[in-house]
C-alpha cells in the first residue's frame, strides 16, 4: 500500500514536501478504510455465529425427546439455517469490499487532480473488472448453494425410495 501510494504520488508531484504530505494523507485514509472494514467484517461474523449457535441450541432442545423421524427434519433445517448464513455472510462481505472500493476511488479521484486522464480511466477499468469479478463469485455462490439445496432433497428422496423398495422385497419375500 504504501509503495504504491508513494509511487502514484511520485508521479502526479514534482516537489518532495508535497509528496511527502499526499503520501502521509494517503495511507492514513487507507489505513482508516481497511480498519473500518476490518471492524465490520468481525461484526458480522460474531453475530453470524451467535445466531447460528441459539438455532443449533433451540433444535437440540426441541427434538431431543422425539422419534427417531425427527432427526432427518433437523439435519434438514440445520443445513438450510446454514446456508441462509453462509448466503448473508458472503453478500455482507461483498458489499463491504465494494464500499471499500469505491472510497478509495473517491478518495484517488479527490486526490490525483495533477494525474492524467489516461491513469484516471485506467483506474476506472480495474474498478469495474473487479466489480464484475464480485459478481461473478457471488453468482458462483449461488449456484453452488442451489447445487447443494438440490442434491440435498435428491439424497432425501433417494433414501425414502431405497426404504421403500426394501419392504417390498420383505413384503415378496
Amino acid at each position: 500500500m504504501l509503495t504504491m501510494t508513494t509511487m502514484m504520488t511520485m508521479t502526479t508531484t514534482r516537489r518532495r514536501t508535497t509528496t511527502m504530505t499526499m503520501t502521509m494523507m494517503m495511507t492514513l485514509m487507507m489505513m482508516i478504510t481497511t480498519m473500518t472494514t476490518i471492524t465490520m467484517l468481525l461484526v458480522i461474523v460474531t453475530i453470524m455465529l451467535l445466531l447460528l449457535l441459539m438455532t443449533m441450541l433451540l433444535l437440540m432442545m426441541r427434538w431431543r425427546r422425539r422419534s427417531r423421524t425427527m432427526t432427518r427434519t433437523r439435519a434438514t433445517t440445520t443445513m438450510m439455517m446454514m446456508m441462509t448464513m453462509m448466503m448473508t455472510m458472503m453478500m455482507t462481505m461483498m458489499m463491504t469490499m465494494m464500499m471499500t472500493m469505491m472510497m478509495m476511488m473517491m478518495r484517488m479521484m479527490m486526490m490525483m487532480t495533477m494525474m492524467m486522464m489516461m491513469m484516471r480511466m485506467m483506474m476506472m477499468m480495474m474498478m469495474t473488472m473487479m466489480m464484475m469479478m464480485m459478481m461473478m463469485m457471488m453468482m458462483m455462490m449461488m449456484m453452488m448453494m442451489m447445487m447443494m439445496m438440490m442434491m440435498m432433497i435428491t439424497m432425501k428422496t433417494m433414501m425414502i425410495t431405497m426404504k421403500t423398495m426394501t419392504l417390498m422385497k420383505i413384503t415378496i419375500l
